[in-house]
């Protein structure tokens, strides 16, 4: 996919030029680091930087606009990752505290549940229950 058509372009430099932008913005380029500044792209187009700085100023703006655009997508799709990657954490943490809660809670209602049968049977609501029955313990559990 090239994003700079040749077009009607017969200066040999001038299609150099553009050949070697298309090559950078795709990521393959031939004869440089790939890396988006002038120096590369003069590199790739086989030129010397003059013929950018000096003969062709407006492909090297066009070029650097277009590297700006790319870096800005970049740099923003960079952030988009860390922010997922932030929220998977906080993700992870709130279900080990969710984990913690819930276990809190099963005590909790165990304790209140015991009380709750303490209560009933110390205020004789059950005559089964009137009594506080001690349970055995278990030999495990021993000091």
């Amino acid at each position: 996919m090239t994003r700079f058509p040749m077009g009607s372009e017969t200066d040999p430099v001038r299609r150099a030029i553009i050949a070697a932008m298309n090559r950078l913005f795709a990521g393959t380029p031939q004869r440089s680091n790939g890396r988006l500044n002038v120096t590369q792209l003069a590199i790739e187009a086989g030129l010397k930087r003059w013929h950018l700085t000096h003969q062709h100023p407006d492909l090297k703006d066009l070029f650097q606009e277009h590297a700006a655009k790319d870096e800005a997508k970049r740099a923003a799709h960079v952030q988009s990752t860390d922010a997922f990657e932030e929220l998977k954490t906080k993700y992870t943490d709130l279900q080990a505290h969710c984990r913690f809660l819930e276990a809190r809670l099963q005590t909790v209602a165990t304790a209140a549940n015991l009380l709750a049968l303490e209560n009933a049977a110390l205020s004789g609501q059950a005559l089964d229950e009137g009594k506080v029955r001690v349970l055995p313990r278990s030999r495990t559990n021993l000091p």
